[in-house]
C-alpha cells in the first residue's frame, strides 16, 4: 500500500509534469517573432513513419521573424513543406531545394485576441488537470486513513500540503498566462 510521502511526491511529479506540458504548449503558439518550438513538434511522415521536425531537421532563427530548417537528408524537404502547411499554422514555407524558409508574418489585431483565447483555454486544461491530481491524492489520503494506515490528523495535514500545492501551482499557471498574453499581445 501506498504511504502518504510516497502520494504527496506522487501528486507533486504529476502537476510539475503538467506544468511542463503548459511550458510546451505555450511555445507552439505563435507570437510576433520566430522560434523554433512554433515548427520542432510539427509530425513530418519520413519513410512511413510519423517523425517530429526537430528529429530530421535542424532548425534556426537566423532572424526574428524567419525560421530556417535545414533537412539532415535532402528528400525529405517536401514532406515538411506538406508537414508545415498541414500544421495549419497561418506560415507559408519557402522551399529551394536545400533548405525551408518560413517567414513569420506580423500578426493583426484580430489574431492576436484568438491567440490569447487558444492560451486562456490550454491554461484552463492544465488547470483542470492539476485539480484532477489534487482529487485523486485527496482520494488516496482518505483510503489510507478508512483503512487504519494514517491517523486522522496525517490525513489533514497531508490533505492541507496537497491544497498547498495546488493553489501553488494554480498561481503558476495564472502566471505563465499572464506572461504569454503580454508576449501575444506585443506589437
Amino acid at each position: 500500500m501506498e504511504s502518504v510521502g510516497a502520494i504527496l511526491k506522487n501528486t507533486h511529479d504529476k502537476m510539475t509534469k503538467s506544468m511542463a506540458f503548459l511550458h510546451e504548449q505555450f511555445s507552439g503558439i505563435r507570437t510576433g517573432k520566430a522560434s523554433p518550438a512554433l515548427v520542432e513538434n510539427i509530425q513530418v511522415p519520413y519513410y512511413g513513419t510519423l517523425t517530429r521536425l526537430r528529429e530530421i531537421a535542424g532548425i534556426a532563427t537566423p532572424e526574428a521573424r524567419l525560421i530556417v530548417i535545414s533537412a539532415y537528408d535532402p528528400t525529405a524537404l517536401p514532406d515538411i513543406e506538406r508537414a508545415i502547411l498541414a500544421a495549419n499554422l497561418g506560415v507559408t514555407p519557402m522551399n529551394d531545394g536545400r533548405v525551408i524558409r518560413v517567414p513569420i508574418p506580423e500578426l493583426n489585431e484580430e489574431r492576436r485576441k484568438e491567440m490569447t483565447k487558444v492560451a486562456k483555454r490550454m491554461s484552463e486544461e492544465c488547470r483542470v488537470a492539476i485539480r484532477n491530481e489534487r482529487r485523486d491524492a485527496n482520494e488516496h489520503l482518505k483510503n489510507l486513513h478508512k483503512n487504519n494506515k494514517v491517523s486522522e490528523d496525517e490525513r489533514d495535514q497531508a490533505l492541507k500540503t496537497v491544497q498547498h500545492d495546488t493553489d501553488a501551482y494554480i498561481t503558476k499557471v495564472d502566471t505563465q498566462l499572464k506572461a504569454k498574453e503580454a508576449e501575444i499581445m506585443a506589437v
